[in-house]
């Protein structure tokens, strides 16, 4: 796979250090003049479809703003600048504001302490908000969409669990991961709409891809179904993306600089514009780069997750995201 626009790639930093610049493309980028046929082959071929524009960006730029001023109180933006922006304050220390969600703690546990108590309740809130839980996430675009290239039409179930999360410059990027780790008590079809709520600049800190690996995804998952069944492991405790066969957070692994050299593959990275969505399928291995926006902006982004409503799905995903949800 080659590059795909004349967009340079600067050097880029992950959890375990730098990426290797020869390790790293630019991702496809697909359009919604394209055939559907087209987009959903490219899809099964990819692992992800990367469609540019496919939101409204206003509507997703309203959403960011709503974010924003929602957590406002915490200090967290930069004094003089607007909440659409979503400025770090760098004069703030980092560790009074950490992410949430996969891969931030051991069984998606709380980060943090006190010191960040206000933040990070704020951040579970904003799941259900009227704003976010409602205009955003129910967004009629995005379910047409994906209601047509899947097929699914009126039996696609978005998921209520979505992962809203922010990341500060600087701090802990995502590990890699595919996303059936945290979706095994469904079917093998549900799909992932990963959506910037906002611009994030190509160092900003947004997913990267590794290149083909929908295929070593589903390798790992047959490894881990074998190990889980040779350690005596109950129904229940192999299905948790936590159980003793994983890292405590449901991580392949931390780093994905060496992990990718490990595997001969590269990562496929993209800056990304508000009403971007990468659509990507549930054994595609993904992480993200350690935010070092030059502007000091705070990635913002969520997962939207759906199925087949007629087929097994993971019912733990119906509800809410919550700390400690174990999913």
């Amino acid at each position: 796979m080659g590059s795909y626009s004349a967009e340079p790639i600067p050097q880029l930093y992950v959890n375990d250090g730098p990426l290797d610049p020869h390790n790293v493309a630019l991702l496809r980028p697909s359009h919604l003049d394209e055939p559907l046929e087209v987009l959903r082959s490219r899809l099964m071929e990819d692992g992800y479809l990367f469609v540019k524009q496919l939101l409204p960006r206003a509507d997703v730029l309203k959403a960011r703003e709503a974010y924003f001023s929602y957590l406002s109180p915490t200090g967290v933006l930069k004094p003089g600048t607007a909440p659409v922006e979503g400025i770090f304050d760098l004069s703030k220390d980092t560790a009074g504001y950490p992410g949430i969600g996969a891969g931030s703690t051991g069984q998606n546990g709380r980060p943090g302490g006190d010191a960040a108590q206000q933040f990070v309740d704020l951040a579970i809130q904003a799941h259900k908000e009227p704003w976010y839980a409602e205009d955003f996430c129910k967004h009629p675009v995005l379910r047409d969409f994906v209601s047509r290239l899947t097929g699914w039409g009126d039996k696609t179930l978005m998921y209520r669990r979505s992962l809203l999360r922010n990341n500060i410059p600087g701090t802990h990027a995502i590990g890699v991961h595919y996303d059936q780790i945290f979706l095994r008590y469904g079917d093998l079809d549900s799909l992932t709409a990963w959506c910037p709520m906002g611009d994030i600049s190509i160092e900003g800190g947004g997913l990267i891809y590794l290149e083909d690996s929908t295929g070593l995804g589903e390798k790992f998952e047959n490894e881990f179904a074998e190990k889980a069944k040779a350690a005596g492991l109950s129904e229940e405790e192999a299905r948790s993306a936590f159980n003793s066969n994983m890292l405590s957070n449901g991580l392949l692994t931390d780093g994905p600089a060496g992990f990718g050299k490990e595997h001969g593959k590269r990562w496929l990275v993209s800056s990304y514009e508000a009403g971007d969505v990468v659509l990507h399928l549930p054994f595609m291995i993904h992480a993200s780069t350690v935010n070092h926006d030059p502007k000091g902006t705070i990635r913002l982004a969520t997962d939207l997750r759906f199925c087949d409503s007629t087929k097994p799905y993971d019912k733990r995903w119906c509800n809410y995201f919550e700390v400690g949800d174990g999913v």
